[in-house]
């Protein structure tokens, strides 16, 4: 009964591989028995068709000798069955493959939070900006009164809601200087004024996609609603200067863009009755105690103002503009 490769022990693998190569040499010198190139001496016996015992080897047979044995089973019509060896398992591989998993985990959770965080700070911008659009439809708001335009220290715009009962710290509401904090304090915001057909209502700037309402005051709960007209600021297409602020970052981030317009680009401001084209002039950065950019005209000019830079906040950036002329 024949035994498979597999099943062979080394001794009888080497027993095979022994028996092969005798069987070989008999046939080599029969071979050259019959070309006449192998003489017989006389006396001496024939050789043993039998192979004598194997003299069997001290060293133990390696995975190389095993093969050849198996090659030479089934040369002699053995059925060989070959296994292949198990390696062993490399715990270190597999330590150092869970670490780079656990590490590209992280990394991709972290991604997800910030990309998370992202979202949701835009969907809030985008839902007050909604917001401000319904409520431009609806508002009644009323004309500027004749109070002075200059009444503040500081531009507006500011980024820390005041607390009720307590005083500004320097660095609030914009970054005010210690020595102009008693002015602040002291100061009392005018009056909204009563509605008119005259007063801004919409200002629309095409260069950077703008498109909001503009609203009576340009304090922290004004500025939610749009953009705030400074009370007391100059009507639409009158002559003097209208003032105009809104949040960069915050609220709609409304005049997030201003930096991107240019010199020729046109804003739109429109009453109940009118549209108002002015004309960009000019745009520069200034400290935020800088309040002389809000100073009248002698001549129908529009001021924009926001924070600067965008999220840092240390500056305000201003937009002078001109109203267009037919000429």
């Amino acid at each position: 009964m024949k035994k498979a490769a597999d099943e062979l022990t080394i001794e009888e693998l080497q027993q095979l591989l022994y028996q092969k190569r005798y069987a070989e040499r008999r046939q080599r010198l029969q071979r050259l028995k019959g070309e006449g190139r192998l003489v017989e001496i006389a006396g001496l016996p024939a050789p043993n068709p039998t192979p004598p015992p194997l003299v069997r080897p001290s060293v133990k047979a390696n995975g190389a000798m095993q093969g050849y044995a198996l090659e030479l089973a089934n040369e002699a019509g053995e059925t060989a069955v070959a296994k292949p060896p198990r390696r062993p398992l490399n715990l270190r591989w597999v330590f150092n493959s869970f670490l780079l998993f656990v590490e590209v985990g992280a990394v991709l959770g972290l991604f997800i939070i910030l990309l998370g965080l992202w979202s949701t700070r835009n969907e809030l911008n985008q839902e007050l900006a909604a917001a401000q659009d319904a409520e431009s439809q609806r508002l009644a708001l009323p004309p500027p009164s004749p109070t002075p335009v200059i009444g503040l220290v500081v531009l507006p715009g500011g980024h820390k809601p005041p607390i009720e009962g307590f005083s500004p710290e320097p660095g609030e509401a914009g970054n005010i200087p210690a020595h102009l904090l008693p002015a602040i304090n002291a100061y009392v915001p005018p009056p909204i004024p009563t509605p008119g057909p005259e007063q801004a209502r919409r200002i629309q700037i095409p260069a950077i996609g703008v498109d909001k309402p503009i609203v009576q005051g340009d304090d922290w709960e004004q500025l939610k609603k749009g953009v705030g007209q400074h009370i007391g600021s100059a009507q639409p297409g009158r002559v003097g200067n209208i003032v105009l602020s809104a949040h960069n970052d915050i609220f709609g981030e409304i005049f997030r863009h201003l930096d991107r317009l240019q010199p020729g680009d046109e804003i739109i401001i429109s009453t109940e009755v009118n549209a108002y084209t002015y004309i960009v002039r000019e745009i520069t950065t200034v400290e935020p105690t800088a309040v002389h950019v809000m100073a009248p005209t002698d001549y129908p000019s529009a001021t924009l103002i926001s924070c600067y830079p965008y999220q840092v906040n240390t500056h305000r950036i201003v937009v002078f503009a001109d109203l267009a002329t037919d000429s």
